[in-house]
């Protein structure tokens, strides 16, 4: 086996073992959100902007704040966890917006028109400029 050969097995073992394992560390991709989890402020996201926030509460309420235009259906007051995630719901309980779990703290809605939605716990991290520096600023918390 030749130096180069080894140096390509080598990287492409140590890729593996990488995708491997941040694949293990998120352990809630695809798992029903639960209330506890829910709780709290989580910013929506289209098209690469912060449109708007949304609160979640453990009591399945769910608050929109701001002009979130076309990124959230009107009429949303409450969510419910799903097999793989979560939806947002009206008050009579019909699903407005299935959102599919992705990581602990992402969430994300395909939408027929092809763009995405996306739900990020926590508020925006506005950086001077951007379309979410209006938005409430805060840390993240898994940054």
């Amino acid at each position: 086996m030749t130096r180069r050969t080894m140096a390509i097995a080598g990287a492409c073992a140590a890729l593996v073992m990488g995708v491997g394992a941040a694949l293990a560390a998120d352990h809630e991709a695809g798992m029903p959100l639960s209330p506890q989890e829910a709780a709290g402020g989580w910013t929506v996201e289209t098209g690469g902007h912060a449109v708007c926030m949304i609160r979640l509460t453990v009591n399945f309420g769910a608050q929109p704040n701001g002009s979130c235009g076309d990124a959230l259906p009107a009429g949303v007051t409450g969510w419910k966890a799903t097999s793989d995630g979560m939806a947002l719901i009206s008050a009579d309980g019909q699903v407005l917006a299935p959102f599919n779990r992705w990581s602990n703290s992402l969430f994300v809605s395909h939408r027929s028109s092809g763009t995405d939605v996306q739900l990020m716990r926590g508020p925006p991290d506005p950086t001077p400029g951007s379309s979410s520096a209006g938005l409430t600023p805060g840390p993240r918390p898994y940054d």
